[in-house]
């Protein structure tokens, strides 16, 4: 199936707030895009990344305890070292206003337990186990009032102190015992009423059950309305997704999201042997990331490591104010700003935009010093050179539907610098999309545009969802619209948006209409598998294409498929499971002629449907545990196709898969009440499932498409 990784603008929609309160905490939060991240601890900052006088160089430095084997009772007599006699909260919040960032996010206990605010539920805290004897996190929080930043938190979920937690593995994401939970829920009611406003907390790692993760996010709610909750309390129960450490998509997220970064990839906590190359160097890597964080939508998170003595690192220091510096002069581009409004990525840089304004981030200088903006229409009547407010001798032409922007003769983007050049559009920003469906018959999943979240069970389960399907079509004349789909979307109620006007459709069932296909003519081969291969949902392990089953794969070094001529269609296929793993079945499907043809599928943590090597479906189980069904339209060429399932397991000890061929072909036509206005101009359409248990839950409906009936 063809996919398309970068939405418009005026799609990118999140639904679910529960009340206003919450509703402009989201924007403001939204319109934050730049802030401090501290990783600071009593005992891991002190440590600094050594261990009896040797560098630890395994895993971050906050983790130090798990990394270099210390003992619990040896690694919290540190503590007793603690005194940070250059901790100055004011400075910190001062740094992070002159580096142009609008919060501070602070560690308020990391996974060694250790809770740097003074906690009646332990004694193991800054107050009461160091000689130093303050709440730094109050401190912080106070600071953050009197300047004008918004104050955040980090909570980690796991605990290596507290003696009734799981015992901890290696990937740190672990169930959490009931005991361990309400110690979590009771700190969490410390922090959401001790430390005064709080703009998000930061839950991280464990694994959670889907009510544990509604309790806390509950928590935060009721104490602190305006709280974002982050995507890594699981079960997708935050308000804001998180990628990876120091990740940086490369497509638009459609609801809200952030890319949590550090200035060393190799750690958060401080390390007193980090090695430093120039700070200008660092500065403008960080910035290139929040720039690119911004353009898809999202906001960026950047961490300093404070040592154990309260200092900042003057290199971190360094690359802040660097940074600080440039925004001083180009932060109208960055902050409040929307993502690109192009469905396109850009060889010369990044976009941003505003009302009535593009933003053109220039990383390097453009081929030829010429700049194309494929599909805007709005007439270009100034563009200025953001830093310095100068008007830019620029030539602006429309060729072909397309606006050339020749930059004046000797421009040129200077190494490690980025310029920004403003747009101003008369009568706002209107752009044609790429991907315009011109004088559209059918709206599909395979020719939409997808709507992407980022969901997940816990953080070894996290993957891209599809949270929706939108088009920019254009038709000639007013023509009726359709729905059509199959049971796997009978009975549930879709959000469509015609045009910016948005109605709640029940999937009732509509008119019954038969496919015209011959399910007895095709012919199903045998099936193989391989693996079972490490992994997380989404993503497969080497190319689907052209697979030869009697050839190792993904590599020459591998093993081949295994043909299991025990395993038939339409009965359970069981096989074990492990720990975030995944195990691939294939199996050749001959057809005489073309033709879609429903199929089912039986699958337990996560599965993945790949026909001749295009992705049909992709999922994970929200549910954790048991079974799912799926049903699939699958277009099948005439001749041979090669079917291929990936079956993820994350928790099942046992796995059961199923490719089921008795399948009622059969479709449902239901008729929309507002027709498509048909006037040659582009139109557009987005579906979306209507009050879903989150934002961030994959869509689940791929055989719904829209049916365009001009007639």
């Amino acid at each position: 199936m063809k996919k398309i990784s970068i939405i418009l603008l005026g799609l990118v929609m999140t639904f679910g707030l529960a009340s206003a309160q919450e509703q402009a905490a989201h924007t403001e939060w939204k319109n934050q895009k730049y802030s401090m991240f501290i990783h600071w601890g009593a005992i891991y900052s002190t440590l600094g990344g050594v261990w009896e006088g040797k560098p630890v160089t395994r895993g971050y430095s906050e983790q130090i305890q798990a990394h270099a084997g210390i003992y619990s009772d040896v690694y919290g007599d540190v503590a007793k070292r603690f005194h940070p006699e250059h901790w100055n909260a004011d400075s910190i919040v001062l740094l992070a206003k002159a580096a142009g960032m609008k919060s501070v996010v602070m560690t308020s206990k990391h996974h060694d337990g250790f809770c740097m605010f003074h906690s009646a539920y332990t004694d193991y805290n800054v107050v009461d186990a160091t000689p130093f004897k303050r709440d730094v996190l109050k401190e912080l929080s106070e600071a953050c009032q009197r300047h004008g930043l918004k104050f955040g938190m980090y909570f980690s979920l796991i605990d290596w102190h507290f003696p009734q937690a799981y015992p901890i593995s290696s990937s740190n994401s672990d169930p959490i015992t009931p005991e361990h939970h309400e110690y979590n829920k009771k700190q969490v009611t410390e922090l959401m009423t001790n430390y005064g406003p709080v703009s998000e907390i930061w839950f991280d790692m464990g694994s959670l059950t889907a009510q544990q993760s509604r309790d806390l996010a509950g928590i935060v709610h009721r104490l602190q309305p305006g709280c974002m909750v982050s995507g890594r309390l699981g079960n997708d129960a935050g308000d804001f997704c998180v990628m990876g450490d120091n990740q940086y998509p490369d497509y638009k997220i459609a609801s809200a999201w952030q890319t949590p970064a550090s200035v060393y990839d190799e750690t958060w906590g401080y390390r007193s042997w980090q090695q430093h190359g120039p700070a200008a160097d660092k500065a403008h890597e960080k910035l290139e990331g929040l720039i690119k964080v911004v353009s898809r939508g999202g906001n960026y998170l950047l961490n300093i490591g404070p040592r154990g003595d309260g200092a900042v690192v003057d290199f971190e220091r360094d690359v802040l104010l660097l940074n600080g510096a440039w925004l001083q002069r180009n932060g109208e581009g960055i902050y409040s700003a929307s993502a690109n409004p192009f469905d396109t990525t850009f060889a010369w840089g990044e976009v941003t935009t505003k009302p009535g304004k593009l933003y053109l981030h220039l990383l390097q200088t453009p081929e030829n010093g010429v700049i194309i903006l494929p599909g805007l229409n709005s007439k270009i009547s100034q563009v200025t050179l953001l830093s310095s407010g100068k008007k830019l001798a620029a030539k602006v032409s429309v060729k072909d539907g397309n606006t050339h922007i020749q930059l004046p003769a000797g421009f040129a983007v200077a190494d490690k610098d980025i310029q920004v050049l403003a747009l101003t559009c008369k009568d706002g920003v209107n752009i044609t999309p790429q991907h315009l469906l011109k004088q559209a018959t059918r709206l599909t999943r395979d020719n939409a545009t997808p709507l992407y979240s980022f969901s997940g069970i816990d953080y070894e389960s996290y993957y891209r969802s599809q949270v929706g399907d939108s088009w920019a079509f254009t038709v000639s004349k007013p023509a009726n619209l359709q729905l059509v789909y199959s049971d796997a979307e009978k009975g549930r109620s879709i959000l469509f948006t015609l045009n910016g006007v948005t109605k709640e459709v029940p999937l009732t069932g509509g008119t019954q209409q038969s496919l015209h296909n011959d399910p007895a003519s095709l012919q199903w081969g045998p099936m193989y598998s391989t693996g079972p291969f490490w992994s997380g949902i989404d993503g497969t392990h080497g190319s689907l294409k052209d697979i030869d089953p009697a050839r190792p794969w993904p590599n020459k070094d591998d093993k081949p498929w295994v043909l299991h001529n025990e395993w038939k269609n339409d009965a359970p296929i069981a096989f074990a499971g492990d720990r975030s793993v995944a195990v691939y079945i294939l199996q050749e499907i001959t057809a005489a002629k073309a033709g879609n043809y429903l199929v089912g599928f039986n699958s337990g943590d996560g599965i993945g449907v790949y026909l001749n090597g295009e992705e049909q479906l992709l999922h994970n189980n929200p549910e954790r545990g048991g079974q799912q069904q799926d049903i699939v339209l699958l277009p099948l060429k005439a001749g041979k196709n090669q079917l291929v399932v990936k079956y993820y397991s994350r928790f099942a000890k046992e796995t059961v898969a199923g490719i089921n061929r008795n399948v009622p072909q059969v479709l449902y036509v239901q008729s929309l009440e507002t027709p498509a206005k048909g006037n040659g101009k582009v139109e557009t359409c987005v579906i979306r499932e209507a009050n879903p248990v989150s934002v961030h839950c994959n869509l689940r409906m791929p055989n719904l498409a829209v049916v365009i009936d001009s007639k």
